[in-house]
């Protein structure tokens, strides 16, 4: 269409004597004309080669792009959810803090609130205008990085991106039509899916992952989780604040994944039962029935062993009791992980190889087998946390404007945000007994710190694991209230290869819970004062 129009405005110009003006006029009006046609009918616009290509505006992908602009590069970010941040900022970490905040505060002046002096009328739930809160702050939140993008140069297109050759990617734009975009450099980071259970369906509506978790219409009378990890185990919280009797399966032994330091998944295991959570640990889902008015699971014991059924019966509070039969309930909530996506990707057409677990395989520079494509975050080995894609996406872009890059696997922080939080760093006691090492622990309870006792939350502790011969912490372990916020400083000694008596020597203002952290340091190398 944009040639036959060139050539008719061409031919029209030949007819007419001494109109320059007018040809050059004519030209220019058909060109726009045609270009107007070609974006309303969705045909292919012209590629203009990047600096650098980022597939996928999650975490790992808008960091890079926006450290890329402040670097220089000219770089195009591709999104197809249509708001950036990811699986963290629109279904996951963000949404989920929100509700976790507010359930808190509900639990809190429902249950422990006229302990602390505090006398309010009758406590009712809104779930709708809670569910508004946690709207409200993703929203918030994804527009925040669509003006970081416009402030750093980031070019956004919102649409699926596929691989067409080696510099080469196809857009199908959402708003409809196809675009090409070049990269001198290409950057994949698409991140992970929930992993789907055998035989249960996920509808987000009653057998839910994460996602539907996040935007349940009604407090459900009764919810199985299925996985003790973190996830799950935040999720359940949440729930089981505003009303549910939850139920929380796990196949390994212990809640909280096998990150989580051996004691102290059993102190929040103790603690979070004393909440309202029910735990059935070293048990697995054989399948499940979700034709009827409630969900039924068959369980058995994860290393073999008779199928067990378990009901909920109705009592004045809570559908609760077991008996033989199956695991009913009116909501299923799977959390047994997340896998890598590059579904769609057209990883095919370019032969990058991904493993047996659908990671994308990469070098220690994030290199593909095809050195200018490199991948960072979910989509490809390590731990599936934000603040590690995070540091990779930085990591990456230094390897590609400057020829290095570093990122301290040793030094990446875990939490879980229940309440307590549980947070750790560095290696936990199994890992280093397993590996052999000398080692010696410090610990120091919360109930023994004043800043705890005087806000009447001072349950869990705090314990530091150092080489026995050098005194360099070899991890830290925190269950308590803040401690997320705490493990900072753990992860910063750990950066810097601190020793316990290094902290142990650092001045922390009293009163504070993170003289706590303090304690717990002394009573590795020596003896703590308050314990």
């Amino acid at each position: 269409m944009f040639a036959s129009n060139a050539i008719g405005a061409f031919k029209l110009a030949q007819h007419v004597q001494n109109t320059d003006d007018y040809f050059s006029t004519a030209v220019r009006s058909s060109i726009a004309l045609s270009s107007r046609w070609a974006t309303s009918r969705g045909y292919a616009t012209e590629a203009e080669e990047q600096d650098l290509v980022v597939i996928g505006g999650g975490v790992a992908g808008y960091v890079a792009a926006i450290k890329a602009g402040q670097e220089g590069l000219k770089v195009t970010c591709i999104e197809k959810r249509g708001t950036l941040g990811g699986t963290c900022l629109n279904v996951g970490c963000i949404p989920s803090k929100a509700l976790l905040n507010n359930s808190h505060h509900y639990h809190t002046i429902k249950h422990d609130i006229a302990h602390r002096g505090i006398e309010v009328g009758e406590v009712k739930l809104n779930l709708d205008v809670m569910m508004k809160g946690k709207d409200t702050a993703v929203s918030s939140l994804t527009k925040g990085i669509e003006f970081l993008f416009k402030k750093n140069g980031v070019t956004y297109v919102k649409g699926t991106a596929a691989f067409s050759g080696e510099h080469e990617v196809k857009v199908n734009l959402s708003e409809g039509g196809e675009q090409t975009v070049i990269g001198k450099n290409i950057l994949i980071a698409t991140g992970s899916e929930a992993t789907p259970f055998p035989g249960l369906e996920i509808d987000e509506q009653r057998i839910v992952s994460s996602t539907g978790a996040l935007s349940l219409k009604k407090v459900p009378e009764s919810m199985v989780v299925i996985g003790g990890g973190i996830i799950g185990l935040e999720m359940g919280s949440v729930w089981s604040r505003l009303g549910s009797k939850v139920t929380v399966v796990e196949f390994l032994g212990q809640i909280g994944g096998p990150g989580m330091d051996t004691e102290i998944a059993k102190s929040a295991q103790k603690i979070l039962k004393k909440q309202g959570l029910e735990f059935k640990l070293g048990t697995k889902v054989m399948g499940g029935d979700a034709s009827g008015e409630k969900i039924k699971l068959q369980v058995e014991a994860a290393k073999g062993g008779k199928e067990e059924t378990v009901s909920f019966l109705l009592t004045k509070r809570f559908v609760h009791r077991l008996i033989s039969g199956q695991l009913e309930a009116d909501v299923v909530l799977v959390a047994i992980g997340r896998r890598p996506y590059t579904a769609g990707l057209g990883l095919e057409n370019i032969g990058v190889e991904t493993d047996d677990k659908g990671r994308i395989v990469i070098d220690q520079e994030y290199r593909t087998k095809i050195p200018h494509i490199r991948v960072v975050g979910d989509v490809t080995f390590g731990p599936m946390l934000a603040h590690k894609a995070e540091e990779e996406a930085v990591a990456v872009i230094e390897y590609i404007k400057k020829g290095h890059g570093h990122v301290n696997y040793g030094a990446i922080p875990s939490v879980m945000y229940t309440h307590p939080e549980v947070a750790w760093v560095g290696q936990n006691e199994q890992e280093v007994k397993a590996s052999g090492v000398k080692y010696k622990i410090g610990t120091f309870p919360f109930s023994a710190n004043s800043r705890a006792k005087t806000n009447a939350d001072a349950e869990g502790m705090v314990k530091i694991i150092a080489d026995a011969e050098t005194d360099r912490i070899l991890g830290a372990h925190i269950i308590g209230p803040g401690a997320g916020e705490m493990i900072a400083e753990a992860v910063l000694a750990i950066e810097y290869g601190a020793s316990s008596e290094d902290i142990g020597r650092t001045s922390h203002a009293h009163p504070t819970l993170s003289e706590a952290f303090k304690e717990a340091a002394m009573a590795t190398y020596s003896k703590a004062i308050h314990f």
